[in-house]
């Protein structure tokens, strides 16, 4: 199959032929149909976290059950499917308190010593050995970026077959993120306020969240004025240019004092800091984007005095089996916005001309459609 690899740190990826194996007992083999290009891809392409190379890249995606393991009870050949790369055991301790978004267990991976779920053969040694060269690393569980991926039965569901394949792809990483950190990380309730940093696929998804989840006032902030009249669209109530004014004080002046709940989308040390500083008293700060390994963000600390928080949220805190259907059902039912999200369709030689607009903040997303 064809797969966009990356294969050293800072480069463009490289389309090549790369082999797939057959699904094991728990595993289930996907014909991809569309793939989301992510910022968080980008942040291993340029090294912010590091990653075993060479890795094929893609982590938000959907596509078509070609086959399945003789164990698989959750889906079956022909399922359209959304993937997610929160694949989860379903029986730790995190599973089990309801926390599956935090698994990590390795039996949801092939381990040590088995065959890699990605290869090269034609890279085999002279004993048909497998080098360091011929070993694929997955990316995220999922590797999305190919003509196909083969995956833990738990990193995808089943969804209704008439729900578009490249929307419903970009269910699979920002817009459950985005949702999720707003409706089940935070737990936002009707009539708070509530502030948005960053404007992009994740950003977006989160001001549709707040929208859905009834906030009274959804702020949104960038430097970019395109972004910040599609958040309009999305439900935003309220938008701050950040290049022009402060947003800790812009939130404060509009909202009498902080909003209940901020959200960083962009994964930076100063938006980290501004989302705790623009809270008011018993509020939270929700840090979505992924702010660089090594990279320390200060608070104030008589601000803890007034009960403010500052937590995490991974992938929106999901319960992805149950969460995506009922996303798709929103987007169906008009409730959740998906066609705005997408800026281009691309094919998968396009995909650094992708990474390079990501750079660039022009776009909301660029998604690989595969024929």
């Amino acid at each position: 199959m064809k797969a966009a690899v990356l294969r050293e740190v800072g480069k463009p990826l490289t389309i090549e032929e790369v082999s797939i194996g057959k699904p094991g007992p728990r595993e289930v083999l996907i014909r991809t149909k569309a793939a989301g290009v992510c910022h968080s891809d980008l942040h291993f392409v340029e090294g912010s976290y590091p990653h075993p190379l060479p890795a094929v890249l893609g982590h938000e995606s959907a596509g078509v059950v070609e086959a399945v393991g003789s164990e698989v009870r959750t889906v079956k050949v022909g399922d359209h499917v959304i993937t997610c790369l929160s694949a989860y055991c379903g029986h730790c301790e995190v599973c089990l308190t309801g926390h599956m978004s935090l698994c990590v267990s390795p039996e949801t991976k092939r381990a040590k010593g088995e065959e890699p779920r990605l290869f090269r053969e034609d890279l085999l040694g002279s004993n048909g050995e497998r080098t360091s060269d011929t070993k694929m690393a997955q990316f995220l569980n999922l590797s999305s970026f190919a003509e196909q991926m083969l995956v833990h039965e738990h990193a995808c569901v089943a969804i209704r077959r008439d729900m578009p394949f490249d929307r419903a792809a970009l269910i699979g990483c920002s817009v459950m993120t985005g949702v999720g950190a707003v409706i089940h990380t935070s737990g936002v309730r009707p009539g708070e306020t509530v502030a948005v940093i960053g404007c992009g696929g994740v950003g977006l998804a989160t001001i549709n969240g707040a929208a859905m989840a009834g906030a009274g006032r959804i702020i949104a902030i960038d430097r970019i004025p395109s972004k910040l009249a599609l958040a309009r669209s999305f439900g935003a109530t309220d938008v701050i240019d950040a290049g022009a004014d402060d947003p800790v004080k812009a939130v404060q002046d509009l909202t009498g004092g902080g909003v209940h709940h901020s959200f960083e989308a962009i994964g930076l040390k100063v938006t980290a800091e501004q989302a705790f500083r623009m809270l008011r008293r018993g509020g939270t700060a929700n840090i979505i984007g992924m702010i660089p390994v090594g990279t320390m963000i200060e608070l104030h600390g008589p601000d803890f005095l007034g009960e403010k928080k500052i937590q995490g949220s991974f992938m929106g805190s999901n319960r992805f089996p149950v969460d995506m259907p009922r996303l798709v059902d929103a987007y169906m039912g008009g409730k959740l916005k998906l066609d705005e999200l997408i800026s281009r369709r691309i094919r998968l030689e396009d995909v650094n001309s992708a990474f390079d607009e990501l750079k660039r903040g022009e776009l909301a997303r660029s998604v690989i459609v595969f024929e």
